[in-house]
């Protein structure tokens, strides 16, 4: 029988993690330290963790963190190298010039880019990189903003080439009790998280695929001047529809039958070729052309300290005596990423390839960790950041880069790092202390403090429970910044409550994943990356106000569906 005081004191980390993050507004790297420092203290205290457990626990995490950062790493990397290069300045004129009509450019710079972007680095950077790209080309900081951070929602759970799958689901899922339990179900852990990864795309493509029209709709309603109007979103939604089917079909098809890597890189890629294929081709534009009103007539809070036309971003660094030039075609440009996704095909659709990036000596492992039954691993060559490097390495001879733009680029990788390094480490130590916090000898019956949650949680919500589903892995993006941090922190909770209430766990665990993809709608800390690129600091609290209308959209619309998924339609899903 789990007492009221053992709830609490389950509680306790994750609702203190939640206060100094968002009531305080505490940086991560402030905050989590702290929680924790209060996870060892309650595993100690409450579920009698020995030292070694919570030692080898936190280790554990840091190993987890380790291989994330790698990943993160190399995906900064391929992206400040072509911003060096001057390649993303032409992907980006080359979105630009297909048409001058704000709407048309949301939806290929703030949907098409800012998805494409966060397949391939995740980590709030689309919202970073696309909103400075916006401003440059006119657009108020403000609706920069909006639309980037909207526009890049559907492709976030599968962001940094399927990080928030790969180590925040099939990572966390495969310890403490929870591989024997998939196991039983028929799966291994791996086939159970793309499982999860292919359901979350059900999810999105059902609820998403509108999202460059509520782009459009957010842009032209609050920024079209006074007389507050649908009228010119309507013009246009046949193109932001056929947009976002374009992208939600080699989305969900990827998902369900290549792997939880590529869904965002490839709704984007295709989708966005066919999109601009059919505008060049004269479909879908609209009748008239549709601009904000003159620049005299917007209101303070638009702009920051950025005037529109200029670059208060990287991108623009690339311009100025670097390597760019005019006649830089589109295809050299994109070359690096086409390689990175050959790269990842063959890597994993290859067998024998596959078998040798994964051999023990490509590994660092490290079991049984000071003796506890606790290991964990990093295979360094087999997760995409290995071969994130190797593209942008092979980059540079590409764009003949001088020293000097390679320099640059590692430079400004390497600064981008710190602040996730120390935010990852102890979110994820805390989270494995939880989650093994009922795995030592002695353990009490109740579980770990994750188990005891769940517990509590399922008994509350009971048969609902599906429909707060994504709300729960919403929380946690808003807390964290991050869908990989709340998949991490949330997955083996809503797997356990899903069990408890003998509910199909991949649905559960799938809402959770798109939940934590919504979430970063309102995190603080990627609203406040965002809205610094385009000097618009002070404004974050505007932007999260905007954006809780797609939010309450997103987590309705997923709740529905998880409703219908759990008990009508797929009951007998494991």
């Amino acid at each position: 029988m789990v007492t009221g005081v053992e709830t609490a004191l389950a509680a306790l980390p994750l609702v203190l993690a939640g206060a100094l993050l968002v009531g305080f507004l505490w940086p991560a790297t402030r905050a989590m330290p702290i929680a924790w420092v209060t996870a060892l203290a309650v595993g100690y205290v409450a579920w009698n963790m020995p030292t070694n457990w919570l030692a080898a626990s936190s280790i554990s995490g840091v190993m987890t963190a380790i291989e994330i950062l790698w990943i993160v790493f190399g995906a900064l990397l391929l992206l400040y190298t072509l911003m060096e290069a001057g390649a993303f300045d032409r992907i980006n004129k080359g979105f630009a010039a297909v048409s001058d009509d704000r709407r048309v450019q949301i939806v290929l710079i703030g949907f098409f880019l800012a998805t494409f972007i966060e397949g391939a680095a995740g980590f709030g950077t689309p919202a970073a990189v696309v909103a400075p790209l916006m401003l440059g080309l006119g657009f108020p900081a403000l609706a920069a903003v909006v639309a980037a951070i909207i526009g890049h929602i559907i492709a976030v759970t599968y962001g940094a080439v399927g990080t928030p799958i790969v180590v925040g689901i099939r990572d966390p899922l495969s310890t403490a009790g929870f591989g024997e339990a998939i196991q039983a179900g028929g799966f291994t852990v791996t086939e159970y998280s793309n499982q999860v990864a292919a359901w979350a795309a059900t999810y999105h493509a059902l609820v998403g695929f509108v999202m460059p029209l509520f782009a459009v709709g957010m842009v032209v309603y609050f920024f079209g001047g006074e007389d507050r109007s649908l009228t010119p979103a309507l013009e246009v939604a046949p193109l932001c529809l056929f947009s976002g089917i374009a992208f939600a079909i080699p989305y969900w098809v990827s998902a369900w039958y290549i792997t939880a890597e590529f869904p965002s890189l490839i709704g984007s890629m295709v989708g966005g070729a066919i999109t601009v294929s059919a505008l060049r081709a004269g479909y879908l534009l609209p009748d008239s052309e549709w601009d904000f009103p003159p620049r005299e007539e917007w209101p303070d809070h638009w702009v920051g300290t950025i005037e529109p036309g200029q670059s208060g971003g990287r991108a623009d660094a690339a311009t100025d005596g670097g390597t760019v030039t005019s006649d830089m075609s589109l295809g050299k440009a994109w070359s690096p990423y086409v390689i990175l996704v050959v790269l990842l095909v063959i890597t994993r659709a290859v067998g024998p390839i596959s078998s040798f990036i994964n051999r023990p000596s490509f590994v660092i492992s490290w079991s049984e960790i000071l003796g506890t039954s606790i290991s964990n691993g990093i295979g360094w060559m087999n997760v995409p950041g290995f071969w994130l490097i190797v593209s942008a390495v092979l980059a540079i001879p590409i764009f003949g880069m001088s020293g000097d733009e390679v320099s640059a680029a590692w430079k400004e990788t390497a600064r981008k790092i710190v602040s996730p390094f120390i935010a990852l480490i102890f979110v994820i130590a805390m989270v494995q202390v939880m989650l093994n916090s009922g795995a030592h000898p002695g353990a009490p019956e109740a579980g770990s403090m994750i188990v005891v949650l769940a517990t509590l949680t399922a008994d509350i919500l009971g048969p609902v429970y599906p429909f707060f589903a994504a709300l729960i892995g919403a929380l946690g993006a808003a807390m964290a910044g991050s869908n990989t941090v709340s998949n991490i922190t949330f997955s083996g909770f809503q797997f356990e409550a899903a069990q408890q209430l003998g509910l199909p766990t991949q649905i559960i665990v799938g809402a959770q994943a798109v939940g934590g993809a919504i979430g970063n709608l309102v995190a603080v800390h990627n609203v406040v990356a965002a809205v610094a690129t385009v000097g618009l600091v002070g404004q974050e609290g505007r932007v999260m106000r905007f954006n809780l209308v797609p939010l309450l959209y997103y987590a309705l619309g997923v709740g529905t569906l998880a409703m219908l998924f759990s008990y009508v339609v797929f009951p007998t899903v494991f």
